[in-house]
Protein backbone atom coordinates (compact mmCIF):
# COMPACT_ATOMS: atom_id res chain seq x y z
CA UNK A 1 0.00 0.00 0.00
CA UNK A 2 2.86 2.63 0.76
CA UNK A 3 4.70 1.70 -2.49
CA UNK A 4 1.17 2.51 -4.14
CA UNK A 5 0.75 5.60 -2.26
CA UNK A 6 4.45 6.94 -3.14
CA UNK A 7 3.39 6.44 -6.51
CA UNK A 8 0.29 8.43 -6.62
CA UNK A 9 2.57 10.77 -5.04
CA UNK A 10 5.43 11.32 -7.11
CA UNK A 11 2.88 11.58 -10.09
CA UNK A 12 1.74 14.83 -9.27
CA UNK A 13 5.15 16.62 -9.08
CA UNK A 14 5.71 15.17 -12.68
CA UNK A 15 1.91 17.15 -13.73
CA UNK A 16 3.53 20.30 -12.18
CA UNK A 17 5.94 20.56 -14.34
CA UNK A 18 3.46 20.44 -17.36
CA UNK A 19 0.40 17.91 -18.90
CA UNK A 20 1.80 14.93 -19.38
CA UNK A 21 0.39 11.47 -21.48
CA UNK A 22 -0.50 8.06 -20.02
CA UNK A 23 3.12 7.00 -21.63
CA UNK A 24 5.14 9.54 -19.96
CA UNK A 25 3.95 8.67 -16.55
CA UNK A 26 4.70 5.39 -17.07
CA UNK A 27 7.66 6.31 -18.00
CA UNK A 28 8.47 8.23 -15.19
CA UNK A 29 7.49 5.84 -12.69
CA UNK A 30 8.84 2.84 -14.06
CA UNK A 31 5.73 1.14 -13.78
CA UNK A 32 3.50 -0.51 -16.72
CA UNK A 33 0.87 1.53 -18.51
CA UNK A 34 -2.01 -0.82 -16.64
CA UNK A 35 -0.46 0.55 -13.04
CA UNK A 36 -0.26 4.48 -14.54
CA UNK A 37 -3.58 4.34 -15.38
CA UNK A 38 -4.99 3.08 -12.77
CA UNK A 39 -3.07 5.53 -10.22
CA UNK A 40 -4.15 8.51 -12.53
CA UNK A 41 -7.75 7.41 -12.41
CA UNK A 42 -7.88 7.14 -8.77
CA UNK A 43 -6.08 10.81 -8.79
CA UNK A 44 -8.91 11.88 -11.40
CA UNK A 45 -11.54 10.30 -8.84
CA UNK A 46 -10.43 12.64 -6.18
CA UNK A 47 -9.90 15.87 -8.34
CA UNK A 48 -6.16 15.94 -8.11
CA UNK A 49 -5.57 15.51 -11.77
CA UNK A 50 -7.82 16.24 -14.64
CA UNK A 51 -7.95 14.26 -18.41
CA UNK A 52 -7.34 17.14 -21.14
CA UNK A 53 -8.95 16.67 -24.18
CA UNK A 54 -6.19 15.92 -26.23
CA UNK A 55 -5.66 12.87 -23.40
CA UNK A 56 -3.26 14.22 -21.69
CA UNK A 57 -3.33 14.59 -18.46
CA UNK A 58 -2.70 17.98 -15.82
CA UNK A 59 -3.24 19.06 -11.77
CA UNK A 60 -7.09 18.64 -10.93
CA UNK A 61 -8.48 22.18 -9.82
CA UNK A 62 -9.18 20.79 -6.26
CA UNK A 63 -5.55 20.14 -5.46
CA UNK A 64 -5.64 23.89 -6.10
CA UNK A 65 -7.99 24.31 -3.80
CA UNK A 66 -6.54 21.93 -1.02
CA UNK A 67 -3.02 24.01 -1.35
CA UNK A 68 -5.32 27.34 -0.82
CA UNK A 69 -7.27 25.95 2.17
CA UNK A 70 -3.59 24.50 3.60
CA UNK A 71 -2.27 28.17 3.55
CA UNK A 72 -5.27 30.01 5.24
CA UNK A 73 -5.30 27.59 7.85
CA UNK A 74 -1.50 28.09 8.55
CA UNK A 75 -0.89 29.90 12.28
CA UNK A 76 1.63 31.88 11.06
CA UNK A 77 1.64 33.25 14.81
CA UNK A 78 1.94 29.85 16.53
CA UNK A 79 4.69 28.73 14.02
CA UNK A 80 6.77 31.82 14.30
CA UNK A 81 6.60 32.61 18.12
CA UNK A 82 9.30 30.07 19.19
CA UNK A 83 11.41 30.87 17.14
CA UNK A 84 10.50 34.89 18.24
CA UNK A 85 11.45 34.02 21.47
CA UNK A 86 14.67 32.17 20.96
CA UNK A 87 16.20 35.00 18.87
CA UNK A 88 15.01 37.25 21.66
CA UNK A 89 16.27 34.94 24.61
CA UNK A 90 19.79 35.36 22.30
CA UNK A 91 19.44 38.89 21.56
CA UNK A 92 17.80 40.53 24.49
CA UNK A 93 15.82 42.78 22.61
CA UNK A 94 12.13 43.30 21.38
CA UNK A 95 10.77 41.21 18.63
CA UNK A 96 7.67 41.84 16.49
CA UNK A 97 6.01 39.91 14.09
CA UNK A 98 3.73 41.74 11.97
CA UNK A 99 0.97 41.02 8.55
CA UNK A 100 -0.98 43.04 5.91
CA UNK A 101 -4.30 43.15 6.24
CA UNK A 102 -7.53 45.32 5.08
CA UNK A 103 -4.63 48.47 4.09
CA UNK A 104 -3.21 48.06 7.75
CA UNK A 105 0.02 46.66 8.88
CA UNK A 106 -0.64 44.83 12.30
CA UNK A 107 1.34 43.42 14.90
CA UNK A 108 0.04 39.91 15.27
CA UNK A 109 2.90 39.22 17.95
CA UNK A 110 5.58 40.81 20.58
CA UNK A 111 8.28 39.49 22.74
CA UNK A 112 9.68 42.01 25.24
CA UNK A 113 13.04 42.75 25.71
CA UNK A 114 14.59 41.58 28.95
CA UNK A 115 15.90 45.27 29.74
CA UNK A 116 13.57 47.31 31.87
CA UNK A 117 13.31 50.19 29.08
CA UNK A 118 9.49 49.35 26.81
CA UNK A 119 8.41 50.11 23.89
CA UNK A 120 4.73 51.21 23.84
CA UNK A 121 3.32 48.61 20.27
CA UNK A 122 0.77 46.48 20.63
CA UNK A 123 -0.58 42.85 19.56
CA UNK A 124 -3.46 44.17 17.33
CA UNK A 125 -2.26 47.62 16.90
CA UNK A 126 -1.17 48.97 13.27
CA UNK A 127 2.36 50.49 12.99
CA UNK A 128 3.48 53.56 11.05
CA UNK A 129 3.01 52.14 7.76
CA UNK A 130 5.60 54.47 6.07
CA UNK A 131 8.77 53.92 7.94
CA UNK A 132 8.24 50.80 10.05
CA UNK A 133 10.44 48.01 8.88
CA UNK A 134 8.01 45.54 8.53
CA UNK A 135 5.51 47.53 6.66
CA UNK A 136 8.31 48.24 4.04
CA UNK A 137 8.89 44.40 4.40
CA UNK A 138 5.35 43.32 3.58
CA UNK A 139 4.47 46.06 1.13
CA UNK A 140 7.81 45.75 -1.07
CA UNK A 141 6.24 42.44 -2.12
CA UNK A 142 3.09 43.45 -3.51
CA UNK A 143 2.77 43.36 -7.56
CA UNK A 144 3.77 46.70 -8.61
CA UNK A 145 0.43 48.73 -9.65
CA UNK A 146 -0.46 47.96 -6.42
CA UNK A 147 2.50 48.62 -4.78
CA UNK A 148 1.96 52.23 -6.37
CA UNK A 149 -1.27 52.49 -5.91
CA UNK A 150 -0.41 52.55 -1.74
CA UNK A 151 1.86 54.19 -1.64
CA UNK A 152 0.59 56.90 -3.58
CA UNK A 153 -2.79 57.06 -1.38
CA UNK A 154 -0.79 56.95 1.73
CA UNK A 155 -0.23 59.93 4.50
CA UNK A 156 3.31 60.78 5.71
CA UNK A 157 3.79 62.09 8.96
CA UNK A 158 6.92 63.35 9.65
CA UNK A 159 7.57 61.71 12.70
CA UNK A 160 11.11 63.14 12.88
CA UNK A 161 13.58 64.05 10.89
CA UNK A 162 14.00 60.77 9.27
CA UNK A 163 11.05 59.80 8.46
CA UNK A 164 9.86 58.94 4.74
CA UNK A 165 8.89 62.30 2.96
CA UNK A 166 6.70 61.45 0.13
CA UNK A 167 5.61 58.60 -1.95
CA UNK A 168 8.49 58.89 -4.42
CA UNK A 169 10.71 58.07 -1.58
CA UNK A 170 8.69 55.40 -0.21
CA UNK A 171 8.31 53.81 -3.16
CA UNK A 172 12.05 54.29 -4.26
CA UNK A 173 12.65 52.41 -0.33
CA UNK A 174 10.58 49.45 -1.45
CA UNK A 175 12.32 48.95 -4.05
CA UNK A 176 15.52 48.89 -2.24
CA UNK A 177 13.78 46.51 -0.02
CA UNK A 178 12.59 44.30 -2.36
CA UNK A 179 16.22 44.04 -3.85
CA UNK A 180 18.04 43.36 -1.02
CA UNK A 181 15.97 41.16 1.43
CA UNK A 182 15.56 43.02 4.49
CA UNK A 183 14.41 46.59 5.70
CA UNK A 184 15.34 49.07 8.31
CA UNK A 185 13.89 51.96 10.43
CA UNK A 186 16.59 53.94 11.63
CA UNK A 187 14.79 56.53 13.84
CA UNK A 188 12.44 56.87 11.07
CA UNK A 189 9.40 56.83 13.86
CA UNK A 190 11.38 57.65 16.98
CA UNK A 191 14.76 59.46 17.09
CA UNK A 192 15.67 56.70 20.09
CA UNK A 193 14.19 53.31 18.56
CA UNK A 194 16.17 51.68 15.72
CA UNK A 195 14.68 48.47 14.39
CA UNK A 196 15.61 45.17 11.57
CA UNK A 197 13.60 43.67 9.64
CA UNK A 198 13.11 40.28 7.79
CA UNK A 199 10.57 39.29 5.47
CA UNK A 200 8.22 35.55 6.30
CA UNK A 201 8.23 33.54 2.66
CA UNK A 202 4.93 31.22 2.67
CA UNK A 203 4.25 28.10 0.97
CA UNK A 204 3.79 30.22 -2.36
CA UNK A 205 7.09 31.57 -2.21
CA UNK A 206 5.19 35.48 -1.69
CA UNK A 207 6.07 37.53 1.98
CA UNK A 208 3.36 36.50 3.98
CA UNK A 209 4.46 37.90 7.49
CA UNK A 210 7.53 40.12 8.21
CA UNK A 211 9.67 40.32 12.01
CA UNK A 212 11.80 42.64 13.56
CA UNK A 213 13.82 43.42 16.30
CA UNK A 214 14.00 46.87 17.78
CA UNK A 215 16.14 48.75 20.59
CA UNK A 216 16.66 51.82 21.77
CA UNK A 217 19.72 54.07 21.46
CA UNK A 218 20.49 53.99 25.18
CA UNK A 219 20.67 50.17 24.71
CA UNK A 220 22.53 49.36 21.16
CA UNK A 221 23.42 52.07 19.11
CA UNK A 222 21.96 51.44 14.96
CA UNK A 223 25.44 50.06 13.62
CA UNK A 224 25.30 47.06 16.45
CA UNK A 225 22.09 46.19 15.90
CA UNK A 226 22.30 46.00 11.80
CA UNK A 227 24.75 43.33 12.82
CA UNK A 228 22.18 41.23 14.28
CA UNK A 229 20.71 41.15 10.40
CA UNK A 230 22.60 37.56 9.70
CA UNK A 231 20.84 36.01 12.74
CA UNK A 232 17.85 37.67 12.05
CA UNK A 233 17.38 36.64 8.25
CA UNK A 234 18.20 32.96 9.66
CA UNK A 235 15.17 33.13 11.98
CA UNK A 236 12.46 34.46 9.28
CA UNK A 237 14.16 31.47 6.83
CA UNK A 238 13.55 29.35 9.28
CA UNK A 239 10.23 30.36 9.85
CA UNK A 240 9.03 30.26 6.53
CA UNK A 241 10.87 26.58 5.81
CA UNK A 242 8.11 25.45 8.97
CA UNK A 243 5.45 27.62 7.00
CA UNK A 244 6.56 25.78 3.81
CA UNK A 245 6.40 22.13 5.67
CA UNK A 246 10.39 21.69 5.51
CA UNK A 247 11.52 20.25 8.05
CA UNK A 248 12.87 23.28 10.09
CA UNK A 249 16.25 24.26 11.98
CA UNK A 250 15.66 24.43 15.52
CA UNK A 251 15.35 27.37 16.93
CA UNK A 252 18.35 28.95 18.75
CA UNK A 253 18.16 29.01 22.57
CA UNK A 254 21.60 30.09 23.70
CA UNK A 255 21.77 33.40 24.88
CA UNK A 256 24.36 36.24 25.72
CA UNK A 257 24.15 37.70 29.23
CA UNK A 258 21.22 40.27 29.52
CA UNK A 259 21.93 43.84 28.50
CA UNK A 260 22.78 46.39 31.51
CA UNK A 261 19.35 47.53 33.17
CA UNK A 262 18.47 51.31 31.71
CA UNK A 263 15.97 53.66 33.62
CA UNK A 264 13.46 55.34 31.41
CA UNK A 265 10.80 54.26 28.89
CA UNK A 266 10.58 54.84 25.10
CA UNK A 267 7.42 54.42 22.81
Amino acid sequence: MSQTVDRALSILPLLAEGPASLEQVATRLDVHKSTALRLLRTLHDHGLVYRQQDQRYRLGARLFALAQQAVEALDIRGIAHPHLAALNERTGHTVHLAVYEQGEVVYIDKVESRYPVRMYSRIGRPVAITVAAVAKLLLADLPEPERRAVAEGLDYPRYTPRSTPDAGAFLAELARVREQGWASDLGGHEESINCVGAPLHGPDGRVCAAMSVSAPNVVVGAEELLRLRPLILRTAEAIGAELSGVTPALPVTSAPPAPAATKGTTS
